[in-house]
């Protein structure tokens, strides 16, 4: 402790008052926190929270958790999303709420039928050899072992909720309450079947809603198709109208040209073909073309015309078409009007648009606009044309099985061949464009005219929830009525709610809730009998929706003739699912309420669970199932780019957590900006364990230096010294910080100001500055005293404060130093005194702290220059030019200020010589050395040393600290 010279006559280290803790500096996550979990589940600490806050009636807070799908293990996006839930769940109990959290999952849909097919194949069976029984059973199966698995890892990363209550959309019971939920869509007439185009993917052989559409660059064919005119002005007649498209298989459904009259068409003649051409082209001298003027260059480059002329402008209106296979199949025989529609630009293309309306949603609405009704179908669900389709009846347009299943098939090559065999074709090329895909089999999808089952946006029906607004206009009123995190949400999810088209529910799958109806074969209208349904709920909720497909007809339908009526076996479009489970999960049970506080998801959402629960609760409660939205954004790797296992980026959470905890996947969730993309890699998790590693050490400090702490030791404020004083109005300044950071869900404005507190007032500054008090000070001194009454606040408060956001530590720390009382989490946030606010002990430390970074900066070079070791060898005077700053350090000890064992204030500029800082005019510090002798026990260079004969290696404050440590262990001083 002391030099070789100096050697003390005693040793005095047992007298000196260091830290003793056995919370350790190694963290050991790994293997703590498995011990806390046990602790959490054996205390039922969810349980016990809430029957803690309802005995104290605190206000009820709902958390409807979004579920995740039952299909595999937990990924970062998974950890990051119910990290975040579980920041709001134990957030609103630190702030004195009784929250109701029931975790559930989504456990319908195509991604675990998609899987069950792939085993059967797996063992050489098709899906058609197995009874639906079976199969729904197979999924049911998948659908638990996932959720269990998933429950496991979610439990892992220190989530708490009511898991001994989930939900899950499989559940007969949750089962039973879709659809009831769907019944009432029946009954309110919002329900209609339509034969439209719908997104339709051969490969899954289902319709898909927009929110299960993806897009992607993809490469189709082109062609520029001549369409005789049959009837029109005498200059068109003769004449040929192009149309151009990426889909040649839709050709056999074209029925109509669309154009625009505000667009300018002529008829133009060829007169040159290009020359030196390896190949023969179709246009020819003396053809004449009717495009739209502004693209006549593009479509003749695209022919290779050489040299054209114009006839005359032509007027669309009224004009008719052969259609371009006619003369090779009867079949195509009739006409095919122009028709006019806003859709069409002379943009790209011709300006004439190919129309089938069995194959294109704009296609369809300009078909019908101008009176026509009957769709032609023209795919089947496998995505071959129908037989009946003549030249090309079963060739598939998209390829189902096999190797090539997703290609597309020889439809589009056997429509261009017969084109060009019957002269019809001008042009062909390749395009490279975004085309949709589904976002489960990444298989391109077609449009493609079906019978579906929708529910009406715009049409108003007299029902209590909607009153005389449509399904729309009530959506976007409640759209208004909720407070979105963060704001710009509402716009995104407005835009979408304002321009979907009817939500399409119903799937032509067999893993889901069913559409539960009987049809009237002679009307086409759903049957509404309130027993019936009653009877089809109650066998629902006995066998869940296996009772459907398993039972007869005549089970359900009573007295009503089952000859007559058809049974609707498509299940239930799973978004409709998964927004119903507000009806399952917030109405009907105990101590929660409908509708909830907040509904947390990632940004995807608002096209996906957010938007369904808003619809259907619309549709039948009149107003959106939530209060607020709030959203995340997506998980990258730390370079930004999307995460794939191709690629060897993808960050494993369960590999962390065995690694380094789930403590350090909380933390990183905690630090983020997490309503935007964000980004995790190894540097990032070593950062976030730096991070980590310095609040550990800052509780530990606490912790040791609170040993022994007793609350008769406490010391009023008015008693307390400037520094102390300082300290507590930080923590009152901070309380307020983080209170207003939880209400917000702005959980990144509570760790980072909590983390620079604890570096930068409390390590630098508070822990710094009182060491030698702590460690030296006999136990009664008043200094001491005040700083351990305040560490104790700081120690309550940021034990509390940071409980919701790494509860592992918080609770290790709670229960090393209280290890009889309890969970820490089922603390509320501590009440902090109004009169701990501070503002003039603030400022002063302001300028203390401006002052001593310039002694700090000369004791550097002074060590550097190894004219100095440590600080406690100096004695710096230290000029002051500004009065105010001079002033600040009124009653305070300067030398213990600026870590040194002395120090003079003077007023004035100070000598040329002396260290100044740029950033802090006024201030000149002589960093002169230390005069006097070592304390053998605080290492303090004091003149005094040695006045006190009992101890003359001392200090006098050392000596009159060791006598009272000798009285009080029985030791005799000589």
């Amino acid at each position: 402790m002391a030099d070789d010279a100096e050697k003390p006559s005693r040793d005095y280290r047992e007298t000196v008052f260091l830290p003793e803790t056995p919370f350790p500096m190694r963290a050991g996550l790994p293997q703590k926190e498995p011990q806390i979990l046990a602790r959490w589940s054996e205390a039922d600490l969810y349980h016990a929270m809430r029957a803690e806050r309802r005995r104290a009636g605190a206000p009820l807070f709902v958390l409807h958790d979004g579920p995740p799908y039952a299909n595999g293990a937990i990924h970062i996006g998974h950890a990051l999303q119910k990290t975040l839930k579980d920041f709001v769940v134990r957030s609103r109990f630190l702030l004195g709420y009784d929250v109701d959290f029931v975790p559930g999952w989504d456990c319908h849909g195509l991604p675990i039928e998609w899987k069950i097919e792939e085993e059967l194949r797996a063992k050489g069976r098709r899906k058609d050899e197995v009874s639906k029984a079976e199969f729904r059973q197979r999924c049911r199966e998948y659908a638990a072992h996932w959720i269990d698995v998933q429950r496991e890892g979610f439990k892992r990363l220190g989530v708490i909720g009511d898991w001994e209550n989930r939900y899950a959309t499989m559940d007969f019971a949750s089962e039973a309450a879709i659809v009831a939920e769907f019944h009432k869509f029946v009954a309110s007439g919002q329900l209609y079947r339509g034969s439209k185009p719908v997104m339709w993917s051969p490969v899954e052989r289902t319709a898909l809603a927009d929110a299960e559409v993806e897009y992607h660059d993809h490469v189709s064919p082109t062609i520029w198709v001549k369409f005789p005119v049959t009837e029109g002005s005498d200059a068109a007649r003769g004449a040929s109208v192009v149309i151009w498209t990426t889909t040649p298989w839709t050709i056999p459904a074209n029925r109509a040209i669309s154009y625009n009259p505000d667009v300018a068409y002529s008829v133009y003649e060829v007169e040159a073909m290009e020359e030196g051409l390896a190949f023969e082209p179709w246009a020819k001298p003396g053809d004449r073309l009717i495009v739209a003027d502004k693209l006549v260059a593009d479509v003749m480059a695209a022919a290779k015309v050489a040299r054209h002329r114009k006839v005359e402008a032509v007027d669309c209106q009224g004009m008719e078409c052969e259609h371009p296979l006619a003369g090779l199949d009867s079949h195509y025989g009739f006409g095919v009007p122009l028709l006019a529609g806003d859709h069409v630009t002379d943009d790209a293309g011709t300006g004439f648009v190919h129309t089938a309306p069995g194959h294109g949603a704009d296609d369809y609405q300009v078909w019908l606009a101008h009176g026509h009704r009957e769709i032609p179908d023209t795919v089947d669900p496998d995505g071959a044309y129908y037989p009946h389709v003549a030249l090309f009846g079963g060739l598939k347009v998209l390829e189902t099985e096999g190797k090539k299943a997703g290609k597309f098939g020889p439809a589009n090559d056997a429509v261009i061949g017969k084109l060009i065999e019957a002269g019809r074709l001008l042009a062909r090329g390749r395009l490279e464009h975004s085309y949709p895909h589904s976002w489960r089999s990444k298989a391109p999808v077609i449009f493609r005219n079906t019978p579906q089952w929708f529910i009406r946006m715009d049409e108003p029906v007299d029902t209590e929830a909607l009153g005389d607004r449509t399904l729309r206009e009530t959506a976007l009123e409640a759209i208004e009525a909720t407070t979105f995190y963060p704001p710009q949400g509402k716009n995104r999810i407005r835009s979408m709610v304002e321009s979907r088209p009817d939500w399409l529910i119903s799937r032509q799958r067999a893993w889901g809730a069913p559409l539960a109806m009987f049809v009237d074969k002679e009307t086409g209208q759903p049957l509404h009998d309130p027993e019936v349904d009653r009877r089809i709920i109650e066998a629902i909720r006995a066998e869940g929706a296996d009772a459907w497909f398993n039972r007869p007809a005549t089970d359900f339908l009573g007295s009503h003739d089952p000859d007559r009526y058809e049974k609707v076996e498509d299940i239930l479009d799973v978004w409709f699912d998964s927004g119903s489970t507000h009806a399952f999960t917030l109405e009907n049970r105990a101590n929660t309420r409908w509708p909830a506080d907040l509904y947390l998801e990632g940004s995807d959402q608002h096209r996906g669970w957010f938007q369904s629960s808003l619809l259907e609760s619309s549709g039948t409660r009149g107003r959106a199932p939530y209060d607020s939205i709030l959203t995340h954004g997506f998980v990258m790797d730390e370079h930004g780019e999307k995460m794939s296992k191709s690629k060897g980026n993808v960050v494993d959470p369960e590999r962390v957590i065995g690694e380094s905890g789930a403590e350090i996947i909380r933390l990183w969730t905690a630090m983020i900006d997490y309503s935007d993309d964000c980004r995790i890699g190894k540097t990032i998790l070593q950062t976030t364990s730096d991070a980590y590693r310095k609040l550990r050490n800052t509780v530990r400090y606490m912790l040791g230096a609170l040993a022994d702490y007793a609350p008769d030791e406490a010391v009023e404020l008015a008693e307390m010294p400037p520094l102390e004083r300082f300290i507590l109005h930080r923590l009152w300044e901070l309380d307020g910080q983080v209170r207003a950071a939880y209400e917000a869900y702005a959980f990144q404005d509570v760790i980072r100001p909590v983390l620079d507190f604890c570096q930068e007032d409390l390590s630098a500054l508070f822990f710094d500055v009182r060491r030698d008090s702590l460690y030296c000070d006999r136990p009664d001194a008043l200094r001491r005293r005040a700083a351990r009454t305040v560490m104790d606040a700081v120690f309550e408060r940021i034990t509390a404060w940071l409980s919701p956001l790494i509860p592992f530590t918080m609770e290790e720390a709670w229960l090393t130093r209280y290890p009889d009382a309890g969970s820490n989490c089922l603390r509320v946030i501590p009440d902090t005194p109004a009169e701990w606010r501070d503002d003039a002990e603030a400022a002063r430390w302001a300028k203390v702290q401006k002052a001593t970074s310039v002694v700090t900066g000369a004791l550097e070079v002074e060590r550097r220059e190894k004219r100095l070791g440590a600080a406690l060898e100096a004695a710096p005077r230290v000029h002051v030019a500004d009065a105010d700053l001079l002033a600040a350090f009124e009653g305070l000890d300067p030398a213990e200020v600026f870590r040194t064992s002395q120090a003079t204030l003077v007023a004035g500029d100070g000598p040329a010589g002396a260290f100044r800082l740029p950033e802090v005019p006024g201030v000149a510090v002589e960093p002169l050395k230390a005069e006097g002798r070592k304390c053998a026990r605080s290492w303090r260079i004091l003149p005094e040393v040695g006045q006190d004969p009992r101890y003359p290696d001392l200090s006098l404050r050392d000596a009159d600290a060791v006598a009272a440590w000798d009285a009080a262990h029985g030791k005799v001083t000589a």
